[in-house]
Order: C-alpha cells, then structure tokens, then sequence
C-alpha cells in the first residue's frame, strides 16, 4: 500500500512541478507589471486546481494499466488484477485532491495578492 502511495505522489508530484515551472515562466513574462504577474499565476494556478479535481473525478474510470502510478511500481508492489483497479483509484483519487487543494491554496494566495498590490498601488 505505501508503494502504491509513494509512486502516486511520484507521478502526480512530478506532473504538478512541471505544471509550476509553467506557471512561473508565465509570471516571469508577466513581471513588469507585478499585479498582473500575480493574476496571470492565480489563473493558470485555479486551472490547475480545476483540471487536479477533474482528474480525481475521473480516476475510476481510468483504467489502472494505463496510468503512470502501475507503470511506476515494481512487480512485486503490484496488487492482483482483482483489487488493482480499486486500489489504485482509490489512492490515485486522494493524491489528486491533496495536490489540488495546495494548487486551489496557490491560487486564492495569488489572486489575493494582486487584488491587494492593485488596490495600493492604484
């Protein structure tokens, strides 16, 4: 089970930092007006929020051979084919909500930002 888990955050975490590095590269771009830096994060950092819940939505459907998480695992970390697809839905389901919520959190934080810095600045 803490195989299963640990390759979950793999995948999953790996996903969300690449998704970051974007948002950043899209924020340096922005950084001449810091306002605006911060809405254009807030956004992309909302979709990614949006698009981690859609994913936990769907995790059941998703056919567990097919994702990253049984690709990651060992044969010998493997659950049986009977328990693999609710196993890994299950634990898939959970990471997606736990990264969506830090990514909901970088949202608010950074659209909070900017409506703060606009409304001073202004």
């Amino acid at each position: 089970m803490e195989a299963i888990e640990r390759a979950a955050h793999i995948s999953v975490g790996r996903a969300c930092a690449y998704s970051g590095l974007a948002i950043l590269c899209f924020m340096v771009g922005f950084s001449y007006e810091p306002h605006l830096s911060a809405r254009v994060g807030g956004a992309f950092a909302l979709i990614l929020s949006l698009v981690l819940a859609l994913k936990a939505w769907l995790a059941a459907s998703t056919p567990y051979k097919r994702t990253e998480t049984w690709l990651i695992l060992a044969e010998h970390d493997r659950p049986p084919p009977d328990v693999a697809q609710h196993l890994i839905a299950t634990i898939l389901r959970g990471v997606f909500l736990y990264y969506a919520r830090y990514a909901a959190l970088l949202a608010i934080l950074l659209l909070a930002a900017s409506l703060l810095y606009g409304w001073i600045v202004r």
